[in-house]
């Protein structure tokens, strides 16, 4: 069974590319898009960065959607750099 993937991208093209595994119930090699490929990659310290933020939200305390805004970007140039130096 194949699952459709639908992304829009400016810089891959409709490269497949195989993941070097097989799927368990088919026994058939494992076969993504490029793209999809890097965004994977990628996302890992994103995901990481967000989870970590989430913890600590100081941006929730206030009303006003412009000093959540400042208090999110302060946030996380706080948090890029104590865990990535």
């Amino acid at each position: 069974m194949t699952r459709l993937a639908r992304m829009i991208s400016t810089i891959h093209d409709t490269t497949i590319v195989n993941k070097g595994r097989k799927d368990r119930k088919t026994s058939m090699e494992v076969r993504k898009p490029y793209a999809v490929v890097q965004y994977s990659k990628f996302l890992k310290d994103v995901d990481r960065a967000d989870k970590y933020l989430s913890y600590y939200s100081v941006p929730k305390k206030t009303v006003k959607w412009s000093k959540k805004v400042v208090l999110y970007l302060l946030n996380f140039v706080l948090f890029n750099t104590f865990f990535f130096t």
